[in-house]
């Protein structure tokens, strides 16, 4: 069962498969860097709905936040030497200095703004290991929408119809009550 933050980096430090991810992503050395999005919810929702197996992700999300450095041929590099490191992860890397140009957002100052202002709530979760190698967990919104299996728009997809329609579109698209049948989502 999870309840906190610290369930939650138990269960992940538990799976061999995430640390080796997590592990991967860290011998880059990047500025601000986490693992986010599915990596983490889906773990979280697979362990409350008690599955014996992993659900599968499209993608491992990596993001860093380097403001000299904006080139995405630059995150193309490192996909291809996470690949190399572990070739059986579809890994995307993106540079969130740059990313506010694509979601036509202001600038982000962090990557944990960059997190903060992703859809929804549940989804706005970020996992890295420190120098020491501590597992260190970011959320932005709390871990009660997570935890709950309630999905929200978080505060920045509430500001314009336009991306509200984006929340509303990505629930559909996602269909995650198809997987996680306790999910509760809220318009």
């Amino acid at each position: 069962m999870i309840t906190n933050e610290n369930d939650i980096l138990q269960v992940v430090r538990e799976d061999k498969w995430m640390m080796d991810i997590l592990e991967a992503a860290r011998t880059l050395d990047l500025p601000d860097w986490w693992i986010c999005a599915g990596f983490v919810r889906s773990k979280i929702w697979d362990t409350l709905h008690g599955f014996c197996g992993r659900t599968e992700i499209p993608d491992v999300d990596v993001v860093y936040f380097d403001s000299a450095q904006v080139n995405e041929g630059v995150e193309k590099k490192l996909e291809r030497k996470l690949a190399e490191e572990l070739p059986n992860v579809r890994w995307s890397v993106k540079n969130e200095a740059r990313m506010h140009i694509i979601n036509k957002l202001p600038p982000y100052t962090s990557s944990v703004d960059a997190i903060s202002k992703f859809p929804e709530t549940a989804t706005a979760l970020g996992l890295k290991l420190d120098a020491k190698g501590d597992l260190i967990l970011t959320a932005p919104h709390g871990l009660e929408d997570v935890i709950n299996m309630e999905i929200r728009a978080t505060p920045q997809f509430k500001t314009s119809k336009e991306l509200a329609s984006i929340y509303e579109d990505r629930i559909i698209k996602k269909d995650w009550q198809s997987t996680w049948k306790k999910v509760k989502i809220f318009y």
